[in-house]
């Protein structure tokens, strides 16, 4: 039963990920085996991955075509987002059509409910105003991407749709913001996203200080369970210390940035796969 829960609880972190990029103006294409995220105003791997789900040996090839071609069609550079292990079929099915297993996993952890305490010092966390919006899409953005982010973000912070509510957190020293976070909440679950720190201020505890607070104060109300991902053993060590506990690691495949958007030759043709009944046939 309790194995039962947690994984309700993991998958629930994760359709709250993908409703994240939805309200922000993207969408999701579900297909047999995968559900592909897309966003094309910002072309980034955050907003743009397919989101591995099971895919049978015989069908991968058909189904890797038909992937990146959505993906390809709008000059996007997809992410494949694997569960661990991986399946060796699905290993030899990204790496022919050029994709390369990034060097650490991808890790959901999800937080085991008790809140930490004020870690102390001198960093001072609070809730971001809908007025600060400007202040948010400079520390995840960057210049060419940022008008679009900002304007999606304040849409989803000012007008939240029903089942979601979202609120950004700064963290200060001496006065002035050096990091911000996201916390985005669809029904029970709620994600950490987004989090960055100024370079100057980075190795002072900033982040962790935001997130700590984040569990503390529930600034998306009451009932949620919290997830972030980690992207290195670093931060998936410091996490822990913050009391989250690993969920689900993924293996992420990507496109080398010399890579071209384009599907590999299909090979000599070869017999049709299927063909209709001509008129008159009886079926089996």
């Amino acid at each position: 039963m309790e194995s039962d829960l947690a994984e309700l609880a993991t998958e629930g972190a994760l359709e709250a990920e993908r409703q994240f990029v939805l309200t922000l103006g993207g969408f999701a294409l579900e297909m047999p085996g995968a559900t592909l995220v897309t966003h094309e105003k910002l072309p980034v791997p955050r907003f743009n991955f397919v989101q591995e789900l099971g895919i049978g040996p015989e069908r991968q090839t058909a189904f890797f075509e038909r992937a990146l071609d959505h993906y390809f069609q709008r000059a996007l550079r997809p992410t494949f987002r694997v569960v661990q292990p991986v399946p060796t079929h699905v290993d030899a099915g990204l790496r022919r059509f050029g994709f390369r297993p990034r060097a650490h996993p991808l890790v959901l952890m999800m937080s085991a409910g008790a809140a930490p305490p004020a870690l102390g010092g001198t960093v001072a966390v609070r809730l971001a105003e809908p007025s600060e919006v400007d202040l948010v899409a400079s520390f995840w953005a960057s210049e060419r991407e940022r008008p679009e982010f900002r304007t999606a973000l304040e849409v989803a912070w000012v007008h939240p749709n029903p089942h979601e509510r979202l609120r950004a957190v700064f963290a200060s020293l001496g006065g002035t913001v050096v990091a911000t976070g996201i916390v985005y909440r669809f029904r029970s679950s709620a994600g950490i996203h987004a989090v960055a720190t100024t370079p100057s201020a980075r190795g002072q505890g900033a982040a962790s200080d935001l997130v700590a607070f984040v569990l503390r104060e529930n600034p998306v109300g009451p009932g949620v369970r919290y997830s972030i991902f980690a992207d290195s053993d670093r931060l998936a060590v410091r996490l822990e210390k913050l009391g989250f506990r690993t969920a689900r690691a993924f293996q992420e495949y990507e496109l080398p940035r010399d890579a071209e958007l384009a599907l590999p030759p299909p090979g000599p043709p070869g017999p049709p796969q299927w063909r209709p009944r001509a008129r008159g046939d009886r079926a089996a």
